[in-house]
C-alpha cells in the first residue's frame, strides 16, 4: 500500500510513535549494537607496562590460568589487559591508599600494605628483578623460557626461593590476585572477554532481578550472563 498525498509517510509515523512511547515511558524493543572488536593482543598497545613488563604479564598470566584447560585462559580472557589497564590507573598509583610508615615485610597481611611502593612500582621493580633471576638459575628471562620451566620459576617466586628484597615479597600475591580479578571482572575492565570465564561458571553477570529464582534450589539457571553495559553473551 502505497502513501496518500497529504498524509505523513508510514516511515514517519513510525518514527513518531517511537518517540511518543518513549517520552511516556513504554519500552520500545531496540536491538543492541555489537560491542566493536576489541584489538588482538599481538597489536595492543600497553598504557602503562613496557615491552619487557606488557612480555612477562604476556606469560606469566597464561601460566597462572593456562589455556589448555576446559575453561578459557588468561590469554582468551585478555587478562593482561586488565592488569595493564589496573595498574594505569588509581589502583597502580595506590591513590586512595594509606601509604604512609613505618613498613614491616615481616607484618601480618592483616595490618595493611606494608610496603612503601605502590602496586605499579612493584612490578616495575619486581619484573626486571625476576626475569635477571630467571636468566641466571634458567639461562633466559622469565617470557623467552619453556611452559614447564616458567611453572618451576613461579613456584621459585611464590616460595621465596630467590630471597627477593622485602618491599618486593608479595609480587607473586599481588601478580596472582590481579590475574584472577582480569579472569572474572566485568568485561568493562578488559578482561573476561566475552564474559568466557562467567559463561564457564555459571555465573550471571550483572542481571537486575533474581526474585523468581530465590526458591528453586539445585535447579541450574538457564540465562546467559549480562555485563554492567548490558552486553550479553
Amino acid at each position: 500500500m502505497r502513501d496518500l498525498p497529504g498524509l505523513p509517510s508510514r516511515r514517519s509515523f513510525l518514527k513518531a510513535s517511537a518517540a511518543t512511547a518513549a517520552i511516556a515511558g513504554i519500552a520500545v524493543p531496540v536491538k543492541a549494537e555489537e560491542p566493536p572488536a576489541p584489538v588482538p593482543l599481538a597489536d595492543y598497545k600497553p598504557d602503562c607496562l613496557k615491552p619487557t613488563e606488557w612480555a612477562f604479564v604476556m606469560a606469566a598470566t597464561a601460566r597462572l590460568i593456562p589455556s589448555e584447560g576446559d575453561g578459557p585462559g588468561a590469554i582468551e580472557a585478555r587478562v593482561p589487559v586488565f592488569i595493564d589497564k589496573q595498574l594505569a590507573g588509581d589502583f597502580g598509583k595506590a591513590s586512595a591508599w594509606y601509604m604512609q610508615g613505618p613498613h614491616d615485610a615481616a607484618a601480618s597481611p592483616l595490618r595493611g600494605w606494608q610496603t612503601p611502593l605502590n602496586p605499579l612500582e612493584i612490578y616495575q621493580q619486581a619484573i626486571p628483578v625476576f626475569d635477571e633471576w630467571c636468566k641466571a638459575t634458567h639461562g633466559k628471562i622469565f617470557a623467552e623460557l619453556d611452559g614447564a620451566t616458567q611453572d618451576k620459576a613461579l613456584t621459585s617466586l611464590q616460595k621465596d626461593e630467590m630471597k627477593i628484597k622485602p618491599e618486593l615479597r608479595e609480587f607473586f600475591t599481588i601478580l596472582l590476585g590481579n590475574t584472577k580479578e582480569g579472569y572474572f571482572s566485568d568485561p568493562m575492565y578488559g578482561g573476561n572477554h566475552g564474559m568466557q570465564a562467567w559463561k564457564y561458571i555459571g555465573f550471571p553477570g550483572a542481571r537486575g532481578s533474581y526474585k523468581e529464582w530465590v526458591g528453586k534450589h539445585n535447579v541450574k539457571y538457564p540465562l546467559g550472563p549480562v555485563s554492567i553495559k548490558g552486553e550479553r553473551a
